[in-house]
């Protein structure tokens, strides 16, 4: 069986983290651009990273990523190894560092801090010659590396790379030198991967230990692997159908975040939800109010459970269901249920099963960090969790008494972008 790692758990442990996509196509409307937008056209008026991450930390953020090198090739940090950066742009009189203000924000409140590189670089000439190109994208993800602190997450975008050739060895030698413990997402030397879909939604099974990533959304790219690796998913979603920020965009419904947070964090897969900051370099008002009902609301459910148990089961499991028995300290009236696996040796559970007395409340696939079951009302004091899994062990069970009766639905019909213009 394939255990992880200690920062593995203690990243799937932060659950929500904020992805923040800014840049030169912020203020161009754009989604993606080919790397020939002035520099200049970057200005933000009011840009406030420490904004940014109130608003992360009011969705119960506790990692946030931001697009230090989008597929344009601007650069938010005042980077050596090109000047179409920052630097070069009239924001602060090219002495900005968008990178920098927004990890000293999170080191101010807390929160882990990680950087989006685009490998694909439709600005650097040197792109045309894999090699070269290996050899500055390479100096820029070290600059990232020893420049900001800590970093909780790297974030290698695989748009654009379809056949081309990364030296991954070189590249990751710098993460492995300077950031060990940082998540690597989805190329390179994965150790967190992608869910295989832009509108953050895992389903059942979510399994942590596979065999390959997919690389694209709009091209499918199947990169496999020698032998299963332990990864578990990340799914990452904007709050707009748009990644960068455009006046015509809008943020989703509560309902419509309230289901991706239940497809996600729900099923035991981390959330990485987009706030993109506008063109005067804050969060819009009515984003950071839908947020911020979003956080309340998860609070409100989850919060604070009804109560909890340690659950006593066999000590090993076996190729049968393991029965394991959660008894609280009075009966206790619930409508929903979040599960934990215990993950120290690896996921172990393919299925599973909850009953109180006779009456079976919820059931499906794996259980891995966190599963939680929205159930007919019921008033118990003990309940039976059956696991199907060699060797699965459950940590622990939490009982939520909110009111809430129908699941969350994602409206009908609706798919976060999947075929961006070049421009």
């Amino acid at each position: 069986m394939i255990s992880p790692t200690p920062q593995q758990l203690a990243w799937q442990d932060l659950g929500v983290g904020a992805f923040f996509h800014v840049g030169v196509n912020t203020f161009h409307a754009k989604e993606w651009s080919d790397g020939t937008l002035p520099a200049a056209s970057f200005d933000p008026s009011e840009l406030d990273a420490a904004q940014w991450v109130e608003v992360a930390r009011s969705a119960g953020a506790r990692y946030v990523v931001v697009t230090a090198k989008h597929h344009d090739g601007f650069c938010l940090w005042p980077t050596r190894t090109t000047d179409y950066s920052v630097a070069s742009s009239p924001w602060k009189d090219g002495r900005g560092d968008v990178v920098g203000e927004l990890a000293q924000a999170c080191r101010d409140a807390g929160l882990g801090f990680g950087v989006y590189l685009s490998p694909w670089d439709r600005h650097a000439p040197e792109y045309e010659d894999p090699a070269t190109y290996t050899k500055l994208y390479a100096e820029q993800l070290r600059e990232l590396c020893t420049w900001y602190g800590p970093l909780v997450e790297l974030w290698f975008d695989g748009a654009g790379s379809e056949g081309y050739s990364y030296d991954w060895a070189a590249i990751m030698a710098v993460a492995h030198e300077h950031q060990p413990d940082a998540m690597v997402f989805n190329m390179g030397d994965p150790t967190i991967r992608w869910v295989g879909n832009e509108d953050g939604l895992a389903s059942d099974p979510v399994e942590y230990v596979v065999d390959h990533t997919q690389m694209s959304n709009y091209t499918v790219v199947t990169s496999e692997f020698a032998e299963a690796l332990y990864l578990p998913p990340e799914c990452d979603v904007s709050i707009r159908r748009g990644w960068f920020w455009s006046p015509d965009d809008e943020p989703k419904s509560l309902e419509h975040l309230l289901a991706i947070y239940y497809r996600s964090v729900g099923l035991g897969a981390n959330l990485l939800l987009n706030l993109p900051p506008d063109d005067r370099g804050l969060i819009p008002e009515a984003d950071a109010a839908r947020v911020r009902e979003l956080g309340a609301e998860v609070a409100r459910r989850f919060g604070t459970p009804a109560a909890s148990a340690e659950p006593s089961g066999p000590a090993a499991g076996g190729d049968g269901p393991a029965t394991w028995t959660a008894r609280f300290d009075g009966p206790v009236a619930l409508d929903h249920l979040r599960l934990r696996e215990d993950l120290t040796h690896g996921q172990r559970a393919v299925r599973h099963t909850v009953r109180a007395g006779d009456r079976v409340l919820a059931s499906g696939g794996t259980v891995g960090a966190g599963r939680i079951h929205l159930v007919e009302p019921v008033t118990t004091q003990e309940l039976t969790v059956e696991l199907v899994g060699d060797g699965a062990r459950l940590s622990s069970v939490e009982a939520f008494a909110t009111g809430v009766r129908r699941l969350p639905q994602v409206p009908e019909g609706y798919a976060a972008p999947t075929d961006y213009p070049d421009s």
